[in-house]
């Protein structure tokens, strides 16, 4: 068993630099799809909560289903989700959106988990090339101890590569990582605020409904 370890061991660090180089292509490739998602998914939150508690005011929908009718945004399908189940009731609204976020909010999380994965690791990868290396060069100069300091030195230079390339590709996975989350959470903060707004507009509607009913079924009485 140990000179099974050992005989790894020797085989230095070079493949490790040739993981972490797929791994910086990974992470690449994952940064630039995020990147496309939430272009994608790019809305005025604000236009978009004015126009959808007017809708439920004014009891007037089509227009707002059919502007943002597959929009991507998680808060597009939260408003959708909250004025096609109006009639049902503000309970069956609130669930209604509640659901479309969540569903929302997995779509937002996928792949994240890869460069935060990515950020803890990298380093750690590249670590044990290092050790690999050094563990290579000592056994270099103790079949070779002609080559002397000169040829460990050399050697151990070429192994701490291996950690310079894990930082290298853990610090960018990590940056993004931390902005991809801050935007997941602002969407997020965003939707609830949409979905409070809509709420907010069905107790108003309902009310001014209720007080509607009410003077009229006094008017009707007083006649």
């Amino acid at each position: 068993m140990t000179d099974q370890i050992v005989a790894f061991a020797l085989l230095g660090a070079e493949w490790v630099l040739y993981l972490l180089v797929a791994l910086s292509v990974l992470s690449i490739a994952v940064v630039a799809e995020r990147a496309m998602f939430f272009h994608r998914r790019k809305l005025d939150h604000l236009a978009l909560q004015t126009e959808t508690v007017r809708a439920i005011q004014e009891d007037s929908v089509n227009a707002l289903r059919n502007r943002y009718k597959g929009h991507e945004a998680m808060a597009a399908r939260v408003a959708l989700a909250g004025v096609d189940n109006r009639q049902h009731g503000i309970e069956a609204a609130s669930e209604a959106m509640n659901s479309a976020k969540i569903a929302s909010k997995e779509e937002y999380e996928q792949l994240t988990v890869i460069l935060g994965t990515l950020g803890n690791n990298a380093p750690f990868i590249g670590l044990f090339g290092t050790v690999l290396g050094i563990i290579k060069a000592f056994n270099d100069l103790q079949e070779d101890p002609t080559g002397g300091i000169n040829a460990v030195m050399g050697s151990t230079s070429e192994a701490l590569v291996a950690t310079a390339v894990g930082i290298i590709v853990a610090i960018p996975a990590v940056v993004a990582f931390n902005v991809f989350n801050r935007l997941m959470r602002s969407h997020l903060a965003q939707s609830d605020a949409l979905a409070h707004a809509v709420l907010s507009a069905m107790h108003t509607t309902l009310h001014d409904q209720e007080t509607q009913s009410e003077s009229e079924s006094e008017a009707e009485e007083s006649d």
